[in-house]
């Protein structure tokens, strides 16, 4: 058997049928092709790391799986796959490639959040991050919050810049997990400065949801908190 095959059968080992309706509440996509085999995602990540040297090309077929949970796995393998400290450039260069051209496949918010940070953001901290800017600006609310999630690596970093420009970019953003997005990224880079954030808060409030200001000024102090919903 390949790979593939086994892997897809190792999840289905996992499977537990009276989980189906708590792991479809995840799946916000809108893709009605999308079916739910029923594996909770704390048991999809284990298989996914026994699978860690899959080829790419295994990859994109798991990724093109209409099974949720097996294009979860298949993310997942790309993640395992880029926090290798002694990756090759050229296979990090691959991940990242495979990530944006297969991006209709990565059509969830928690698809995106499990690999975004390290096989697009990582990637990027030594490069031109512009096509984050590109991304922000697709009519798929997916690229665009890969575009905000994936400026992660650079908060891990120390730099905050590219999180709030992208952010400005989405501030009146009509998708919910966009939004939500740029709330938990933005509260995480105002962790490192404060400053920032508030200062993004304020020439945005007119056009984020009052939810995303709320969450994202969460570890603000109370008197900046009230003054930003005023």
């Amino acid at each position: 058997m390949s790979q593939v095959t086994d892997l897809i059968a190792a999840l289905e080992e996992k499977v537990e049928p009276a989980k189906i309706e708590d792991v479809a509440r995840f799946f916000k996509g809108g893709d009605p092709e999308t079916r739910i085999m029923g594996v909770p995602m704390p048991k999809v990540f284990p298989v996914a790391k026994q699978f860690t040297d899959l080829d790419l090309a295994d990859v994109e077929t798991l990724l093109d799986d209409a099974r949720y949970e097996v294009r979860m796995a298949a993310v997942s393998v790309m993640d395992f796959q880029a926090r290798r400290k002694k990756l090759p450039e050229a296979d990090r260069k691959a991940l990242f490639d495979l990530y944006l051209r297969r991006h209709d496949r990565i059509n969830n918010w928690d698809l995106v959040d499990r690999a975004a940070p390290h096989v697009v953001g990582a990637y990027l901290v030594d490069k031109d991050r512009s096509i984050l800017n590109t991304l922000a600006r697709s009519n798929d609310p997916h690229e665009r919050r890969t575009a905000i999630v994936s400026t992660f690596a650079f908060i891990r970093r120390g730099e905050v810049e590219d999180t709030f420009g992208i952010a400005d970019m989405l501030a009146g953003d009509g998708d919910d997990y966009v939004q939500k997005a740029v709330a938990s990224w933005t509260r995480e880079a105002g962790k490192r400065d404060a400053e920032a954030l508030i200062a993004f808060l304020e020439r945005n409030k007119k056009h984020l949801p009052r939810s995303t200001i709320t969450a994202a000024s969460k570890l603000l102090p109370d008197s900046v908190r009230k003054a930003l919903r005023s």
